[in-house]
């Protein structure tokens, strides 16, 4: 009885035994040599870190059977590793602009309102820059006394009755800057006057103000420069990559923080020429209707199209299948039976967490986005 238990006791060590002799030969498999799998051409005598990227060599086998540069990672390894893929897809992208813009004053809408002779700013209704004036707003009172001599000589030829030298006398009136307001008035009174209201042509604001109270004015002389908000550029700027997206007349839809839930319409007017060396960004000028004034010179707008450009179907895959190395582009190949290939692709254009693939990559192969 004695002997069967140590027989039996020697028999239940067998396990033991057998699992230690197993065990060297799960580590019998012949290394070849490490590589990295992004640079798979480059071949090392032991394992290390990889002078490329931040991750560890891996080991090439003899019993390994493809030569394509790629890997074998089992289930198991491939779970532990949080391994997974995606099918490469035939898609049409919606390509979006996706850039700023700021408000700035329409130039084409800004009026210079400038002296019509030599004289005197006897009142001044509109006293500092940026003030806001409707349409017909007194602006300032001007003296003009030089012309006061060319309407007393009008007054004196028209009570001679000559149509000829009344539409002459008359004609050199206009020739010295004289409104016609002021001619009629001459007319309408019989009086000499010198005094003239200057008013806005415009709703606006004071963009410029170059005149003071009582300051002397010469003839064509700058006194006040009239802008509108309505309506206003929008001066936005956009990577040099989505300038096929941008052309003269399209609809573009701009919204900002300041007025939530609002959006705005307009066009591009132009698309300016000068690339921005320092960003690699272009400047187009847009055009935004603002009827109510919201839009202020200086804000800040998210500008994007009211109409994305829809593509053709292309092969495309996730961004974050594709590995960029500086000067390169990869994608890691799964065949399904636990095997990784790296392949260089080229690129195209990228939309809402896609990327056109042009070259290397066909429609329904799996890629690896994380592990």
């Amino acid at each position: 009885m004695e002997y069967q238990l140590g027989a039996s006791s020697g028999h239940s060590g067998n396990p033991v035994a057998s699992t230690a002799t197993t065990a060297p030969q799960e580590t019998q498999r012949k290394v070849l040599y490490w590589y990295d799998p992004m640079t798979p051409g480059q071949r090392f005598d032991k394992p290390g870190k990889s002078p490329f990227m931040d991750m560890d060599l891996v080991p090439r086998y003899a019993d390994e059977t493809q030569d394509d540069g790629g890997i074998t990672i089992s289930a198991r390894q491939q779970q532990n590793l949080g391994v997974k893929t995606a099918q490469a897809a035939q898609r049409t992208l919606d390509l979006q602009l996706t850039a700023f813009g700021t408000v700035a004053t329409d130039e084409r809408g800004i009026e210079t309102l400038s002296a019509r002779a030599n004289g005197l700013v006897e009142k001044l209704y509109v006293k500092a820059p940026q003030q806001f004036i409707q349409r017909n707003d007194p602006l300032a009172q001007l003296w003009m006394p030089q012309w006061s001599a060319a309407q007393q000589e009008y007054l004196a030829i028209r009570q001679w009755g000559d149509a000829s030298l009344v539409a002459a006398a008359r004609e050199r009136l206009q020739l010295q800057f004289m409104p016609e307001e002021i001619v009629k008035a001459v007319e309408r009174s019989g009086k000499p006057q010198t005094r003239i209201t200057l008013r806005a042509p415009a709703q606006g604001y004071i963009n410029k103000l170059d005149v003071r109270e009582g300051a002397q004015v010469n003839a064509a002389q700058s006194l006040f420069e009239l802008a509108t908000l309505d309506p206003v550029w929008i001066v936005v700027d956009y990577p040099e990559s989505q300038a096929s997206l941008l052309s003269r007349g399209s609809d573009i839809s701009a919204i900002m923080d300041s007025w939530p839930g609002k959006t705005f319409h307009g066009k591009v007017d132009e698309l300016l020429p000068n690339l921005e060396s320092s960003t690699r960004t272009l400047k187009a000028r847009l055009t935004l209707e603002n009827p109510e004034h919201l839009l202020k010179p200086g804000m800040i707008l998210n500008v994007t199209l009211t109409h994305p450009v829809t593509t053709p179907p292309v092969v495309a895959i996730p961004d974050e299948a594709l590995i960029t190395t500086g000067t390169h582009n990869r994608v890691l190949l799964a065949d399904g039976n636990g095997h990784f290939t790296p392949v260089e692709v080229k690129t195209g254009r990228s939309q809402n967490g896609w990327v056109e693939i042009t070259h290397s990559l066909e429609a329904g192969q799996s890629v690896v986005t994380s592990g």
